[in-house]
């Protein structure tokens, strides 16, 4: 997956920020509060139409998204509210930027726009929820073809090259595929317990 790829290899760049960051006193929960707010400002630059300026950062807010769990295996501060709170607040995160798109396109009267930020932003939901759903009910499930790092780089990527619109449609196509092969995931591990 390239969630783990990615990991892997900003681990050299995320754990000195997060040691500086824990040495100004933050805490893991304070950075992904952070985080957040930085993304509602991204995305405020975003629904003012400033397309590129918003992937550019983007960027950033994408590198800061991963501190928060490293500061937190630092600090040896892993909590279930802290997984809770990171995972909630990266829901919002989302719905900040395909909400500040749909703001955009309904400015500039693009309705296909409109139609396909809404989707990718209900495909992408739905991928953390049939996890967060397995979870609930004592089953394991991360697999997927297109997780919030790989949305998140479409997006960008969408962003930056000018192209958003067919980065919405992939968006919303593997996202929707990703909901469902969860389901199944899932369907698989209940029928492997039983």
């Amino acid at each position: 997956m390239v969630t783990n790829l990615a990991r892997n290899w900003s681990g050299r760049v995320v754990e000195p920020i997060a040691r500086l960051l824990g040495s100004l006193g933050l805490t893991p929960n304070a950075v992904t509060v952070l985080g957040c707010l930085l993304t509602a400002a991204v995305a405020g630059v975003l629904a003012s139409g400033q397309t590129q300026l918003a992937g550019v950062l983007l960027i950033l807010t994408l590198g800061a998204d991963a501190i928060d769990g490293a500061l937190a295996r630092m600090m040896n501060a892993v909590s279930r509210f802290g997984a809770f709170l990171d995972s909630t607040l990266d829901r919002w995160t989302e719905v900040f930027l395909f909400s500040a798109l749909i703001w955009h396109f309904l400015q500039t009267d693009q309705n296909t726009g409109v139609m396909l930020a809404a989707a990718a932003m209900a495909t992408s939901l739905l991928v953390s929820y049939t996890r967060a759903r397995a979870e609930g009910v004592g089953l394991t499930c991360k697999a997927g073809l297109l997780t919030r790092f790989e949305r998140l780089v479409i997006f960008i990527a969408g962003l930056i090259f000018n192209q958003i619109i067919w980065a919405l449609w992939i968006i919303a196509l593997l996202a929707g595929i990703t909901a469902i092969q969860r389901i199944w995931v899932t369907w698989r591990a209940d029928q492997a317990t039983q």
